[in-house]
């Protein structure tokens, strides 16, 4: 039963370990190109945006040649970590950070670029520091975007398939998650397994996108 349950706590681990960590760096990012121009943004926007429309097998093989242990970072890794983060949970953290990311940044950005400039000015203007109003004034009246992104960012790191595989690997127990665990039950011909994960993973991405679409309906 232990078995059965894994892939579940792990792709929930996974997903929710990604939309922290894109939803505080898409804060970061969108918020500053928000406010900012300078020559080069429109090129490294759309390198942001690329795993959006990359097929994820080219996700995957990416990420092996960047963390593999012939990179540099892929090195330094294994030498602080002892070890690859190369078949190991991490990896599948990785790549549903890489994959989830776009659709984070793209909600921060429209978040911030709706809020009128002139109420982040008067926030400034009493003394408050960037810092401050960014916590206390931007993320407030971003909050409906911000929401809506970390929840589609969690549905499409829960259902990520292609990167994992590659860059993860399908190892029960230990790295397996509802999607590749959908595929092993396929390819093994055990349809009434398969027809469990694939009703759980239904069930939970429509809850969290009948969650978007209450969000997006509030007066």
């Amino acid at each position: 039963m232990e078995s059965f349950w894994f892939p579940i706590k792990l792709s929930l681990l996974v997903a929710a370990s990604a939309t922290i960590f894109t939803f505080i760096v898409s804060v970061a990012l969108s918020y500053t190109f928000s406010r900012i121009h300078f020559r080069g943004k429109t090129v490294l926007e759309t390198v942001f945006m690329l795993p959006l429309v990359l097929p994820p097998s080219v996700v995957g093989f990416i990420l092996l040649i960047v963390f593999g242990i012939n990179s540099p970072i892929g090195r330094a890794i294994e030498k602080v970590m002892g070890e690859t983060i190369l078949f190991t949970p991490y990896a599948a953290i990785v790549a549903a950070v890489v994959v989830a990311f776009p659709l984070m940044y793209q909600s921060a950005k429209a978040g911030f670029l709706g809020i009128d400039e002139d109420i982040e000015d008067a926030s400034r203007v009493d003394g408050a520091s960037e810092r401050k109003t960014l916590m206390y004034v931007s993320i407030p009246l971003a909050s409906r975007s911000l929401l809506t992104g970390s929840v589609l960012s969690f549905t499409r790191a829960l259902g990520e398939f292609g990167a994992t595989l590659l860059f993860a690997g399908n190892i029960p127990g230990k790295t397996q998650t509802i999607s590749t665990a959908i595929y092993v039950a396929i390819e093994s011909g055990e349809d009434g397994l398969a027809w469990k994960y694939v009703g759980i993973s239904i069930a939970l991405s429509f809850l969290f996108l009948l969650l978007v679409n209450r969000i997006n309906d509030r007066p």
